[in-house]
């Protein structure tokens, strides 16, 4: 007979638990901006150093900021928000190679499961400011978007910063996927692209404003502007 403990009827279970746990702690959380970047670009990084500002202004605008918990961009963004208006939360997770929680975090949760993760990064997100990355960025990146383009969830602000790093996929979008009919012009328009902190905020700010200006202030908090349609 085999052991509950190793079957995949456990793993279930373990799949629930962590669920639970994250819903229970991001619960409250308010309105907040989940940010992606590279894992290895350090301090001496100008895009560390954009995030870190990003984040602050974020979290002077009252958002909390979202990250992978990482280090990099990860890092930054944590960092930026940390001891501000807004809470830094990290949703972490054992890799193999580059993944070690950074210390600039308010609200910490550890995940076995990507796809638990990932569904954490988007539900309690009004927006995504997505920095240079490698795959997991990327992997993110185009999750948002399809999400968005299948009506899984609302269409909320998709910002690429860094215009000099994100030029080639856009002109690869403009010029092979929508002439060949794989996208519509529409889905382009799904992204943002920024090359300042002032102009990131914005983006996010506006559109945050466009959907509680007939909310009071005081529900505001626990207003869901763009949780996924579950």
């Amino acid at each position: 007979m085999e052991d509950l403990r190793t079957s995949e009827t456990w793993r279930i279970f373990r799949i629930q638990a962590e669920l639970v746990d994250a819903f229970e702690t991001l619960h409250d959380l308010g309105p907040a901006v989940t940010i992606f970047g590279s894992a290895r670009l350090g301090p001496d990084s100008p895009y560390y150093q954009a995030s870190e500002s990003v984040a602050r202004r974020l979290s002077s605008a009252g958002f909390s900021v979202i990250t992978g918990g990482g280090p990099g961009i990860m890092e930054g963004a944590n960092k930026g928000c940390y001891g501000g208006n807004g809470q830094s939360v990290g949703l972490n997770i054992v890799l193999p190679m580059e993944q070690s929680a950074n210390t600039y975090q308010d609200v910490t949760l550890n995940f076995r499961y990507f796809f638990a993760r990932k569904l954490m990064f988007v539900k309690y997100a009004v927006a995504y400011v997505i920095f240079p990355g490698g795959f997991g960025t990327m992997d993110e990146l185009f999750e948002a978007l399809t999400l968005v383009q299948t009506g899984k969830i609302r269409q909320f602000p998709i910002v690429l910063y860094g215009s000099d790093y994100w030029k080639g996929m856009l002109e690869w979008m403009r010029g092979k996927m929508l002439p060949t009919g794989c996208i519509g012009a529409e889905d382009i328009d799904l992204l943002s692209v920024v090359d300042n902190p002032d102009d990131a905020v914005d983006v996010i700010a506006k559109y945050y404003r466009m959907c509680t200006e007939n909310v009071p202030e005081d529900r505001r908090k626990t207003h869901p502007v763009n949780i996924a349609m579950m």
